[in-house]
């Protein structure tokens, strides 16, 4: 990024102008993000203080704890600010670690998940040898991974996007993304268009593979098995399945929006930023706290501890 790269503001035209009902909207954005910070958060907390969820699927759902809250904390307190301002802007290096937080927050939920499904594949598939495959060292090179390629690859993408000379200033959205800055720039980049596609293959195409192979496997073996097993294993993995399922369609809603941005209404814009980096951060807590019967034990097992706690004092 060049000197003047630094200089450049980005605006906001999708807010319109300032109105009352902005502090409506505003109160509504404040709960919704205050409820999906405090819920990843206490999902954490008793994963982290819980012995009994040291396993290496409540481990993988720590880290999709922390995915949600990097998703949440990224956008919504700057949309908040928004509302709030009469001029709706943000400097270009701020726009790009949007992006690089966004982007990294999606990436990192798709690779999460397929590790998750591979794990769901062990325990129901290779139930004997399940902890001879999830060894700790196995459970942090998954991690990992998961982490760390998305990681560098999106921070790549971010590099590639920033050394790309500015025409226009304006987005017709509530947050930046990658695709809206490349269609500001004055050239057009080979090499950053088909990183985008080789980057977008790997950490969302792969991981859906990794996904649908795992079910695959693991429909196969539950049909073969008794109906006690069944139960058993479509209550173990339907919390992941939802969460999935509704991660994908939100993401799939959100690149069929950047494509056609144009020819769609303004109020998908606002949809479009709630279903993707709003609902899910605040739903996987909600559905795991729900379906998994281990997290409601240890949750009725901390609030009763803390009142116990409240009537001591």
């Amino acid at each position: 990024m060049n000197h003047s790269s630094l200089d450049i503001t980005i605006i906001f035209t999708s807010y319109g102008s300032f109105r009352p009902l902005n502090y409506f909207f505003l109160i509504l954005a404040l709960i919704f993000y205050l409820l999906s910070v405090f819920s990843n958060i206490f999902l954490m907390l008793v994963i982290y203080f819980e012995s009994s969820l040291h396993k290496p699927m409540y481990i993988f759902l720590f880290n999709l704890a922390v995915n949600g809250l990097i998703g949440s904390c990224t956008v919504w307190p700057k949309i908040m600010e928004n509302l709030l301002s009469y001029t709706q802007e943000i400097s270009f290096p701020a726009c790009l670690g949007q992006v690089f937080g966004a982007y990294f927050y999606g990436a990192s939920a798709y690779t999460t998940l397929s590790v998750m499904a591979y794990d769901r594949y062990v325990s129901i598939c290779k139930p004997l040898l399940y902890h001879t495959i999830m060894t700790p060292g196995k459970v942090k090179a998954l991690l990992t991974a998961a982490n760390i390629i998305p990681l560098f690859s999106i921070a790549i993408l971010v590099y590639l996007t920033s050394r790309l000379p500015m025409c226009k200033y304006t987005i017709h959205k509530l947050f930046c993304d990658n695709l809206t800055l490349v269609k500001l720039s004055c050239v057009k980049s080979v090499l950053v268009n088909l990183y985008g596609i080789s980057t977008a293959t790997l950490l969302i195409g792969f991981p859906c593979m990794t996904v649908l192979l795992s079910y695959a496997k693991i429909l196969n073996v539950c049909l073969k098995a008794s109906k006690d097993a069944q139960k058993k294993a479509l209550s173990t993995c339907s919390p992941h399945l939802i969460t999935f399922i509704n991660f994908s369609l939100a993401s799939l809603f959100s690149v069929i929006y950047n494509r056609y941005s144009a020819f769609l209404p303004g109020e998908v814009n606002i949809l479009m930023t709630v279903d993707t980096m709003l609902i899910p951060p605040l739903l996987h807590p909600v559905i795991y706290g729900i379906r998994t019967q281990e997290i409601r034990k240890c949750f009725v097992k901390t609030v009763r501890k803390k009142e116990r706690l409240f009537r001591m004092f």
